[in-house]
């Protein structure tokens, strides 16, 4: 299985990196991985609500461009489903058994993501109701997904 995130702007704590470079490690033994990042727009201070739909399009536009036809994508939103990490394994496992060899995971800029964007995701998960840092998310959403081939593959890890 090949799992791309498609993520919006760079990350710039250096142990955030180091944090995405384990589990970038952790995963090789599980699937292809790849991390795409597109731009960020700046949003000035104080911004129109008409101004950050725009930003967010922008964004949009950059990510749709990332993503290739025949990709299950799904789309981080706090508006998404919740799942324990036992049911994000299992859905990892049918979409691989269902034949799917790619899953996309996008996560958006500090404005979320555009209707395009969502309207394109095959599925919209949540990991809270709480907004975190999009840099963060990367970190935890890699994470969730070693920590779900660690399930499918019955292998130990801590609840």
């Amino acid at each position: 299985m090949k799992i791309t995130l498609i993520t919006v702007g760079k990350i710039k704590e250096r142990y955030l990196e180091q944090a995405i470079e384990e589990y970038r490690k952790r995963l090789s033994r599980y699937c292809k991985l790849e991390i795409l990042q597109t731009a960020d727009e700046k949003t000035p201070e104080g911004a129109s609500a008409a101004l950050e739909e725009q930003i967010k399009e922008k964004e949009g536009e950059r990510i749709l461009a990332l993503i290739k036809e025949g990709t299950f994508v799904i789309a981080l939103a706090i508006e998404g489903k919740m799942l324990s990490s036992e049911e994000l394994a299992e859905t990892i496992d049918n979409l691989g058994v269902k034949g799917v060899s790619q899953i996309v995971f996008i996560i958006g800029g500090s404005l979320g993501l555009s209707k395009r964007v969502l309207d394109r995701a095959d599925y919209r998960l949540s990991f809270s109701r709480m907004t975190f840092p999009h840099q963060l998310m990367r970190v935890i959403l890699l994470e969730q997904i070693y920590r779900s081939y660690r399930i499918i593959t019955g292998q130990p890890y801590h609840k």
